[in-house]
């Protein structure tokens, strides 16, 4: 199984081991090369403004981390196109698909970055020049390949011009529509040429040479060279406005049913999601998918393994149908809980209201893996997923549960993802999420912002006060943004919009969204009147950031309004999502 992950950063132990994996697989696949190696890829993805273009880095990977091919794009926003400046398998990976796949995951990323065409260099296979004959057929393979996928040189120019006396080392330059039938203008193409030659190869380049190569291309359009190795015409296919076309996933916790509290009034119900599934269903948006099992080491990453295993152990022992809640709270000494199943639950619980049945950890933990699945979906081509999940898990913190909270979905699926680059979490549930804070308070890989109710009169009541702003290394990275019990829907997207430049600011490489749709009118445990349209503006606002983004179901209990108000928030962050024609 392969993966393709795009790095905008060398910030993590798993994006720098990729780095360097990229790096000896450009060494022995281009020897002769004029980039010379990738030296300085690790500055290029942290100072796009010292090289005038920003470096994105998308690294195929195995199951084990192991990188089998990369494509490094660059990005120049000024100029409004993309230039891949190498794209190579691992020297024991032929064929496979691999290189085609990555061909086409480039040609979405750069139409998602608003590029008009895509350009770039591959080596000539002029024989007169290439005498060696392994080299000259392997420069042929490639624009045989590059032909099969509609793509050839620009013909008529002195791009492929030596700088030197006996330089072999020379490009032809092609160009990709990205699907468009009409090819780039004269001026276009002198302008990227210039743009490339300054700011990729100005120590081989003065402004002389440069202006005699860029103004060698004279054709108005330009033109391409006739096919050489196929014997028709191959016409690139259209890519569409967005990565997006795989839809969202969706993976559903299919065995939360058996999570069923009935006594105290207990909200949390499992009609909860057949309600929502019922709605978003009608989108044709969502793409069903399986959940996997979550190693047991990443969940104990995120919770105490005492208290994984207490919960595992109790709630194994407790008999069908009996439910217990605490009844003490031993808080004074946390060094010596009690021995007794059912006085240890007040050892691990902040409430008197959240129980623990039989069936609490396979559901949760069910949750757990749904998380974690939709986080390894954005890994395959899916730029949004959803886990519908209950129980919801934003209220349990890192070794206590609590606010029908067992396991923090959100937060273990977080942990998997800040292995690969920075996190933001958007909590939007009515109720502040104080496990997802306690579990990254002290850490600066994952920013934690919740928009909620204010403490102290609004569950949890002791966390989510403007002032928890993190500690140590996390020190202001957890933003708070508590609101008062009776809002105006004005009041709420001012929150949103500071909460969304704030993850702006951070740019991360994604985004969790905790969605508690108990925002919503006449909500039983919510006081704020969040509509259907209101949900779809948020939704609408959230996508707008451009991120890979997880949303993980959280709080909302009307189930007269959920299905509706999650189907509007889903549309909403779709539309947003999507680039800018």
């Amino acid at each position: 199984m392969f993966r393709i992950r795009t790095l905008y950063d060398d910030t993590t132990a798993a994006n720098r081991e990729a780095i360097a994996q990229v790096m000896a697989i450009n060494r022995r696949q281009f020897l002769n090369a004029k980039t010379h190696g990738l030296e300085h890829l690790a500055e290029q993805l942290r100072d796009p403004m010292r090289f005038d273009y920003r470096s994105i880095l998308l690294v195929v990977e195995n199951g084990s981390d192991r990188v089998r091919g990369y494509a490094l794009l660059l990005h120049m926003p000024d100029l409004d196109i993309a230039y891949l400046d190498l794209i190579s398998t691992a020297p024991d990976r032929s064929g496979g698909g691999i290189g085609a796949l990555l061909y086409q995951r480039i040609r979405e990323e750069a139409v998602a970055l608003g590029a008009t065409y895509l350009f770039f260099e591959c080596s000539i296979d002029d024989p007169s020049v290439i005498s060696d004959t392994t080299t000259l057929e392997q420069n042929r393979r490639r624009l045989k390949f590059y032909e099969w996928l509609g793509v050839r040189p620009i013909t008529n120019n002195q791009y492929a011009t030596p700088t030197h006396a006996g330089d072999r080392d020379l490009y032809f330059l092609l160009v990709d529509g990205l699907g468009r039938t009409q090819l780039p203008s004269r001026a276009i193409v002198q302008r990227v040429v210039r743009a490339v030659l300054e700011r990729k190869y100005a120590h081989l380049f003065d402004e002389v040479a440069i202006a005699a190569v860029a103004d060698s291309f004279t054709d108005d359009p330009v033109l391409l060279r006739p096919p050489r190795y196929l014997r028709r015409v191959v016409k690139t296919a259209p890519v569409q406005r967005s990565t997006n076309d795989k839809g969202i996933a969706l993976i559903v916790n299919e065995g939360h049913e058996i999570h069923h509290v009935r006594d105290r009034g207990y909200v949390e119900a499992p009609v909860r999601i057949p309600v929502i599934l019922r709605e978003i269903d009608k989108t044709g948006l969502f793409k069903h998918s399986p959940s996997r099992r979550t190693p047991d080491a990443l969940l104990e990453r995120v919770h105490d393994p005492a208290y994984v295993d207490y919960l595992k152990r109790a709630c194994a022992l407790l008999p069908e149908h009996k439910s217990i809640y605490p009844v003490i709270f031993p808080l004074h000494n946390r060094g010596r809980p009690p021995r007794d199943i059912e006085l240890q639950v007040g050892y691990y619980c902040s409430d008197t209201f959240t129980p623990l049945h039989r069936n609490v950890y396979a559901a949760a933990r069910g949750a757990v893996d749904c998380a974690v699945t939709g986080a390894e979906r954005l890994f395959e081509g899916h730029r949004l997923a959803y886990a519908l999940v209950r129980p919801p898990g934003h209220h349990a913190e890192r070794r206590v549960f609590g606010g029908f909270c067992y396991f923090n979905a959100a937060a273990v699926a977080a942990e998997y993802l800040s292995r690969y680059g920075r996190v933001a979490v958007l909590d939007i549930d009515y109720h502040h999420g104080n496990g997802t804070q306690d579990i990254f308070y002290r850490r600066a890989d994952v920013l934690t912002v919740s928009i909620h109710g204010a403490p102290p009169t609004v569950y949890p009541h002791f966390a989510g006060f403007a002032d928890e702003t993190g500690e140590a290394e996390g020190v202001g990275f957890n933003l708070n943004l508590p609101l008062p019990e009776h809002i105006t829907v004005e009041r709420y997207r001012k929150a949103l919009a500071t909460a969304l430049r704030r993850i702006r600011k951070y740019q991360p490489a994604h985004l969790i969204v905790c969605l508690g749709l108990d925002t919503a009118k006449a909500d039983p445990i919510g006081t704020w009147t969040l509509q259907a349209n209101d949900f779809s503006a948020c939704g609408h606002a959230i996508g707008a950031l451009g991120l890979p983004t997880l949303v993980v179901q959280e709080g909302g209990y009307r189930t007269r309004t959920l299905g509706i108000n999650a189907r509007h928030f889903f549309e909403g962050l779709w539309t947003g999502h999507q680039p800018r024609p």
